[in-house]
């Protein structure tokens, strides 16, 4: 069958490469035999002739390593060699700055200058309050105008006059005063019965152990005297 025979073939192609792998292995002094035209072909950059190249980013990483083992070197032998100085052709380095030169007047900044001002006023108030305090026989002088106004409505020639809320409670008491007052008028002129008291029914009868109807209305607490 087809089938068969394809897959015969293929099992012997690999037995075959096996066969040729092991005897590859087990005799290396046999060397490697070739006909393809490509493997004499030769690479035009990795040629034994062409000039050594480096990729691109060994490159800028050998040059920073350079530049790094430079600038140590540079710092090792300023710090051995103090006495060599500084050497330098920049021209910026020549230039002045007119605002710091020797000659310029001296400034200073504006937050140094507000903060210079807020403490000697400070200093002036405290010393200020010490004189007073010690030296209480100079007196206040002022030349202030207005300390000299006068208010109109509390003048010594002005009429007396009272807040809207002790006018309120002053009539309030008043009221109860007055309350109180009549109340004890109308207590001491009135004729008061005596402390005597009896149980007199509606008809003013002593109550007795009559029956009574249900719907009598009897009087407790009323004196003889009353009529």
């Amino acid at each position: 069958v087809f089938e068969d025979a394809e897959e015969c073939a293929r099992v012997l192609a690999d037995a075959m490469a096996l066969k040729k792998s092991a005897a590859a292995y087990m005799h290396p002094e046999v060397g490697v035999t070739a006909t393809d035209a490509t493997v004499f072909g030769r690479n035009y950059f990795n040629r034994y002739s062409a000039p050594e190249t480096e990729v691109f980013e060994d490159a800028e990483e050998c040059a920073r390593v350079l530049a790094d083992a430079m600038a140590l070197k540079k710092s090792a032998a300023d710090y051995l060699h103090p006495e060599v100085g500084v050497i330098t052709t920049d021209g910026a380095s020549f230039g002045r700055n007119f605002f710091n030169r020797y000659s310029a007047p001296e400034t200073e900044d504006v937050e140094l200058a507000d903060e210079r001002a807020c403490v000697f006023a400070e200093a002036a108030a405290i010393k200020k309050s010490a004189l007073d305090y010690m030296h209480p026989e100079v007196g206040v002088s002022v030349s202030d105008a207005t300390v000299f106004g006068r208010n109109y409505f509390n003048r010594y020639s002005a009429s007396e006059v009272e807040e809207d809320v002790f006018a309120e409670e002053r009539a309030e008491i008043l009221n109860d005063a007055m309350a109180l007052k009549k109340l004890a008028a109308a207590v001491k002129g009135a004729n008061l019965p005596s402390t005597k008291s009896t149980k007199l029914s509606s008809i003013d009868s002593d109550v007795g152990p009559t029956i009574k109807s249900a719907s009598t209305v009897n009087l407790f607490g009323l004196s003889e005297e009353v009529v």
